[in-house]
């Protein structure tokens, strides 16, 4: 076993291992704490909210995948499997620090504090996407990497203006295909910008596996051309996750001397559900496969940690889960009793509303005069 400490930030007793093809680890497979790690310096209460909010996402998630197969919310993108990359990644920034996110990271708006305006992007309104602003999460980002230069310029924005913020940027596997993503991270690298490129390496950018899509044996060994840090993670270790994500985060905030401020953090994970509800898994992938990497589902191995720190038992599993239920009840619901002013459908097209858009406005406002609302309504 090779040892690594994360970065030169994080102190000598507090190492991760590496597993034999390169991954930083702290805890196994079955939750237990590998020899050699060290469990990164979070307090008993933290270890536990990491846990609740791991649990959260992903009940949050079941019941988003239930809503869109009733057609009570658009097409969504389920994240089991990647809690532990998106929970404690976000615990290891900064309250002000910003989430340039892709559109599967709901465990990173769990940590920063769910309301119903995230459901209601979802449903179709976009004041759930302006409400990401004031939680510093970047507005959603559907196209595949278009965000990734939008991070760099934020970084590098900051920087300039004396902010010591740093910006993490999540995007999937399939993202590091598209030029935008090679543009962005060259662009940090020339401009030593404070930005954490996060890759979510799920195995698939949707039907397409990893090895389709690059000749390179490891994302992470992309960094090398831009003149930064690459890393790999066990992304369904949240202790790894957050002892890697933290080093490259202090780093990027207040570096060593020769050190660049940009990493490139490959968090290698796997999505147990589908690509979107409008995709079938079934077509590109095996029952086996899935269920081999079910072995790694990061909740269990958290929860195996904490019971045998005494920090869990059946009675507060139970407590936790119960009060994520209501709380996920109530945002649902709170989130189905919205009613949109009509006016609102043409605010997010333009900054300002062009001739066409003016048009559309004023017929409709004609059509509701004449017919009214209930008749324009009507079901048939």
């Amino acid at each position: 076993m090779r040892l690594l400490a994360v970065a030169p930030r994080v102190s000598d007793s507090e190492r991760v291992a590496r597993t034999e093809d390169g991954l930083a680890q702290v805890l196994d497979a079955d939750g237990r704490v590998r020899e050699a790690a060290t469990v990164p310096d979070l307090s008993d209460e933290r270890l536990v909210r990491l846990f609740r909010e791991m649990k959260l996402a992903r009940h949050l998630d079941e019941r988003a995948v239930s809503l869109q197969r009733q057609g009570r919310m658009g097409t969504y993108p389920p994240l089991a499997g990647q809690e532990a990359a998106q929970v404690a990644s976000t615990h290891a920034l900064r309250e002000d620090d910003w989430i340039v996110d892709q559109y599967r990271e709901h465990g990173a708006v769990a940590v920063r504090g769910l309301e119903p305006e995230y459901l209601l992007y979802w449903m179709g309104h976009e004041v759930g996407n302006e409400w990401l602003a004031s939680k510093h999460v970047f507005p959603l980002n559907i196209s595949i990497a278009s965000h990734l230069p939008h991070a760099t310029g934020m970084a590098w924005a900051a920087r300039l203006q004396g902010d010591d913020c740093v910006v993490c940027c999540h995007f999937g596997d399939g993202a590091t295909s598209e030029g935008d993503f090679h543009e962005a991270l060259n662009f940090a690298g020339v401009f030593d910008a404070p930005a954490v490129f996060f890759c979510n390496n799920n195995q698939y950018a949707i039907s397409v596996p990893r090895k389709r899509q690059t000749a390179s044996a490891t994302i992470a060994g992309k960094a090398d051309a831009y003149g930064f840090a690459g890393v790999r993670v066990d992304g369904m270790d949240p202790l790894a996750v957050y002892q890697v994500t933290r080093g490259a985060v202090e780093k990027a905030r207040d570096p060593g001397e020769d050190q660049s401020r940009p990493t490139l953090v490959e968090a290698e994970m796997y999505r147990f559900g589908a690509h979107t509800t409008a995709d079938d898994p079934s077509r590109y992938r095996t029952d086996e496969e899935v269920q081999r990497w079910r072995e790694r589902d990061p909740i269990p191995r958290l929860e195996t940690f904490l019971r045998e720190r005494g920090l869990l038992d059946d009675e507060r599993v139970d407590a936790i889960e119960e009060r994520n239920r209501e709380r996920v009840a109530e945002l649902v619901e709170a989130a189905e009793a919205y009613e949109p002013e009509v006016e609102a459908w043409f605010e997010h097209a333009y900054e300002e509303p062009t001739a066409r858009v003016r048009e559309s406005q004023a017929y409709l406002r004609e059509l509701r005069e004449r017919h009214g609302d209930d008749a324009l309504l009507r079901d048939e």
